[in-house]
């Protein structure tokens, strides 16, 4: 709770504000890169409460409260990056966007991130306050931000794993002396085999930070798609060739198997997975609202009946301002779509989808942390929904269709990804006794300020980089932008009839047996769980993606197997050398994707994505991969509990 010298007064702060839309700037940029090459992007909410801690350490009085609200505004920014990155790329893809327009992106992020905030403000009450959940990470937040009193040793991890995973990706991406993966694939009679691992530090972290669990299961979603998906399709056809008449590389064989087959498996399982969620979910939505609504009757009556730490914004401003926003966007699809009937449908549909998968997204959070949070499986479930409904108002041969249906869903993921973590920072406050209403409204700027500057990033990115399977691709250098390219492939497949049902209905399948045996698992109070999701990403992810990711999952594991006492006062859990090892991962992360951001404007510049190079893989992968199996050593020992002397 609060301390004696941590007023309200000392809550809201010019300094506070400042700090907060700066760094909700920065780590939007960050996370639009990181989103981009991985497909999965992380909160931010406890890197920015560190490096809060550190900036706020300049002027003479500050308080954590003060910290507390820094962090809920950068934060904003990393979450609504991973809701544009996640879809607004679907519409360069389909072509129906030559880059990022500034104008309609600012009005999508800005407005579904508004209604993300605005949807969980009922919602506080039953999942914040009196719910069950554990929001792991909003409570490492909170213990973050109290350990700044400690003093600043803390900043330590993450400023030398941020240079450390900066000059890293300066090395391979700027300089050329390795190169971003191993890869090899061998054909093998009619058949092929793959196995390959990309050398990224922040896939690593991304590894750790979502534990042995969700990284195994990952892997073995890629596992089983490379090595046996993969393999039996390419038995079943003639081994393709070139316009040239010769036969076409292994490797390019497995990618195009996995590119327009077997990852459709992955698609099946994410649109049942994502509507299992909200099946599991409907008792705690219609609760959380009932609360909500009680709550503010409560206010009504007797205005003094609810302390400063439990007053949310005014609820008529939230049931006024959320009509409002569909107006401009109902404008948006009126320009697509220029038919009235279907935008209002478009229009009402986005609210009701965004309403729904805000509070599923504020669930999860609370379960699962932001870090595993699934927008992208929500995503999907909102974008076939859309595109089946718009088949049936404006026929399979309509021009703008698939585009038209990528524009729901972008509102949705922006709405949703910023409902998650909007809850999570307001678990944070509740511990450490902030005022609700103070923290919903940095969530709002943190949420405007990074839409502003969307746009620019995208486009940065966009002209530096390309996007695989796009024309714009620069080879190697192509951003993945899985999520996309998924939201693409779907809306397309809708309204083309191209989509491959046969593994789309294996994928479905396999999501059911899942869930049983989660569901099973759960019964028995078993720690290993199989949620659907990540298995289904794990068929989505290029496997290289898929292998650091273990190994970080690994690399948790054994630093966390054996835990030991490190304060006479603190359990392991809740101790500070306890969040080093989640420090370093984000350090790692926010280093590479900075550097990443940095890196497009030479290439921009000069038109080449080899401007900066000394070489040209001088020494092939090796010293990458020494060098990385270094940064994982260093990890493991910072990561790991120090016994007391």
């Amino acid at each position: 709770m609060e301390q004696p010298n941590q007023q309200p007064s000392l809550e809201l702060t010019v300094k506070a504000v400042v700090l907060g839309l700066v760094l909700s700037v920065l780590l939007a940029a960050a996370n639009a890169y990181l989103g981009l090459f991985a497909g999965m992007t992380v909160s931010a909410s406890i890197p920015a409460a560190v490096v809060s801690m550190g900036l706020l350490r300049l002027w003479r009085r500050h308080g954590i409260l003060e910290n507390n609200l820094v962090q809920t505004a950068a934060s904003a920014g990393e979450s609504l990056a991973a809701g544009a990155i996640f879809t607004l790329p679907a519409l360069v893809l389909l072509n129906a966007w030559q880059g990022f327009p500034y104008g309609q992106v600012t009005l999508i992020t800005a407005l579904g991130g508004l209604l993300g905030v605005l949807f969980t403000i009922p919602l506080r009450c039953a999942l914040v306050t009196q719910g069950p959940l554990r929001f792991p990470e909003g409570v490492a937040t909170a213990e973050v931000l109290r350990s700044g009193a400690r003093g600043g040793a803390e900043l330590r991890p993450l400023a030398l794993a941020s240079l450390a995973g900066g000059l890293f990706k300066l090395a391979q991406a700027g300089l050329r002396l390795w190169p971003a993966a191993i890869e090899t694939a061998r054909r093998l009679g009619p058949t092929v085999a793959y196995l390959g691992t990309d050398l990224s530090p922040a896939l690593l972290s991304v590894g750790y930070l979502v534990g042995l669990n969700i990284a195994v299961l990952i892997f073995l979603g890629g596992l089983a798609n490379w090595l046996i998906a993969v393999p039996l399709c390419a038995c079943l056809h003639p081994w393709p060739v070139g316009l040239d008449g010769q036969a076409l590389p292994p490797l390019d064989v497995a990618g195009a198997i996995w590119r327009d087959q077997t990852r459709y498996i992955g698609v099946g399982a994410m649109v049942v997975g994502g509507l299992w969620t909200i099946i599991q979910l409907r008792v705690a939505l219609v609760a959380g609202v009932q609360s909500g609504l009680a709550a503010y009757r409560r206010l009504r009556a007797e205005p003094a009946s609810l302390p400063r730490t439990e007053r949310d914004l005014p609820m008529p401003l939230v049931l006024a301002l959320t009509p409002c926003a569909a107006v401009p966007l109902f404008l948006l699809y009126q320009y697509f779509v220029r038919n009235v009937p279907v935008s209002a449908s478009m229009a009402v549909l986005m609210l009701c989808a965004g309403f729904l998968f805000s509070a599923v997204a504020a669930y999860l959070a609370g379960l699962v942390g932001s870090s595993n949070n699934p927008i992208s499986g929500v995503t999907i479930a909102t974008v076939l929904t859309a595109s089946l409904l718009l088949t049936a108002l404006l026929g399979r041969a309509a021009p703008h269709g698939p585009a038209a249906a990528i524009l729901i869903g972008a509102v949705v993921c922006c709405a949703a990804a910023i409902a998650g973590d909007n809850i999570q920072d307001l678990k944070a406050g509740h511990i450490l006794g902030a005022t609700p209403a103070r923290q919903q409204l940095m969530e709002i700027l943190g949420v405007l300020v990074a839409a502003l500057v969307l746009a620019p990033i995208l486009s940065l990115l966009y002209r530096a980089y390309g996007f695989a399977g796009h024309a714009s691709a620069r080879g190697e250098a192509a951003l993945a932008a899985v999520q996309a390219n998924l939201m693409a492939a779907v809306a397309r497949g809708v309204f083309h009839g191209q989509l491959p049902r046969t593994f789309l209905l294996i994928g479905a399948a396999a999501a059911v047996l899942l869930i049983v045996l989660d569901s099973l698992l759960e019964r028995r109070g078993a720690a290993f769980r199989t949620p659907v999701l990540a298995v289904a990403i794990g068929f989505y992810l290029p496997f290289a993606l898929a292998v650091p990711i273990f190994a970080g999952g690994l690399l948790h594991h054994a630093a966390h197997r054996t835990p030991r006492r490190t304060s006479r006062h603190a359990s392991a859990a809740h101790s500070p050398q306890a969040g080093r090892g989640l420090l370093f991962a984000s350090g790692l992360i926010t280093g590479e994707a900075l550097v990443g951001v940095l890196l497009a404007v030479p290439i921009v510049l000069t038109g080449r994505t080899d401007a900066l190079a000394l070489a040209h893989n001088p020494l092939g992968p090796w010293p990458g991969l020494v060098l990385l199996l270094a940064l994982a050593a260093w990890f493991y020992r910072t990561a790991r509990p120090r016994p007391l002397p």
